[in-house]
């Protein structure tokens, strides 16, 4: 099978020949793992690696002053957030310092702001991004539209936001619309570029902590899930298999996403509460497929190779059972694991076979 057939396969729960594979590191595991398989690039990592979704982004060419990626760099981006490094022995994070509409006090303000702009990225990339990711397979390719719940706390502050969502609702809702409009519009014009070789469309917002949701389940419904839902439903009606991802515990709100249009739940934090493998499949695992699992808290930076090959192969039993499963850690590797680690997670799926 190509790495395109297995995934579109996981997606509708049916056995590859072997499980497919994702990988997402920080700027130090890649360089890692880099150096230890021998070659210069990112790409020729997942090459080297097999792996069969390929996760694309399109160039930014907006204000010289702002970055294409939230989160990506220290500075502005282009929604007008502000980001300094905040650095540790193993890996250096960015943290909000800065929020553009924190200040706001009618739907007037929001309305009024600066939005950003669809032509400030270069569309024309897209087939050689694509192009780049299938040089060695024909690969299933990801584009990740953006979320409605993070970007509007970012852009408002995360305190203020969730405050908005009890008292100044009209605002939490403008501050939405916007947001949502503009990711859903660029992953359209993405798609009109890609010619029918996107074969996934990504969204998302953290909406889950460890021991529960971040907000409550009536709240994420009334306020959140209608802009989360136009965002997995448009790429749904349109042929194309969807991807959202929330870290933490959102087992109560499952069932919505599925509704919305869910083929794949991202990343499946094992330790967070109803979020391990033995809860979720019984549960979900007919209507629903899985990307992740594969724990980075505990298990990558500190057990041995031989013992993540055996938890990689364990997992797969539980999620993969009916084939709806993407072998994955479960969010980006971070620096503190050992190269070792990480490969071992793909010469486990690699040697599996269902049939």
């Amino acid at each position: 099978m190509t790495s395109q057939e297995r995934v579109i396969s996981a997606a509708t729960r049916r056995r590859p020949d072997r499980p497919p594979t994702s990988l997402r590191c920080t700027p130090e595991a890649w360089a890692s793992l880099r150096a230890y398989l021998g070659v210069k690039t990112n790409t020729a990592v997942l090459d080297a690696l097999d792996i069969d979704l390929r996760w694309i982004t399109i160039p930014f060419m907006g204000p010289p002053q702002k970055s294409a990626i939230p989160l990506a760099t220290e500075g502005t981006d282009f929604w007008g957030c502000h980001t300094r490094k905040a650095a540790n022995v193993f890996n250096t994070y960015l943290e909000f310092d800065y929020h553009p509409l924190a200040h706001a006090t009618s739907v007037a303000e929001v309305e009024a702001y600066d939005w950003p702009s669809l032509d400030w990225f270069d569309y024309s990339k897209v087939q050689e991004a694509i192009e780049e990711q299938c040089q060695t397979d024909r690969r299933a390719i990801l584009f990740f539209a953006g979320g409605a719940f993070e970007t509007p706390w970012y852009l408002r502050g995360m305190e203020s936001f969730m405050m908005d969502l009890h008292e100044n609702t009209g605002i939490a809702n403008a501050i939405c619309c916007r947001v949502e409009s503009f990711y859903r519009t660029r992953a359209l014009k993405v798609l009109e570029y890609g010619h029918g070789k996107i074969d996934l469309i990504g969204s998302g917002g953290d909406i889950g902590a460890q021991r529960g949701m971040m907000l409550s389940p009536a709240t994420w419904r009334e306020q959140i899930k209608p802009y989360t839902g136009r965002l997995i439903q448009t790429f749904k009606d349109l042929g194309l298999k969807t991807f959202y991802h929330s870290c933490g515990s959102l087992v109560p709100v499952i069932d919505d996403l599925i509704e919305c249009g869910l083929d794949f739940l991202d990343p499946i934090q094992v330790t967070a509460k109803g979020m391990s493998p033995e809860e979720l499949f019984p549960r979900f695992g007919e209507r629903l497929s899985f990307h992740g699992a594969i724990d980075e808290v505990n298990l990558l930076p500190h057990a041995t190779a031989t013992e993540i090959y055996a938890e990689t192969t364990r997992i797969i039993d539980l999620l993969g059972q009916n084939g709806g499963f993407i072998v994955s850690p479960s969010h980006q590797v971070q620096g503190d694991t050992p190269p070792e680690n990480i490969v071992a997670i793909y010469e486990a799926a690699r040697n599996y076979r269902f049939y």
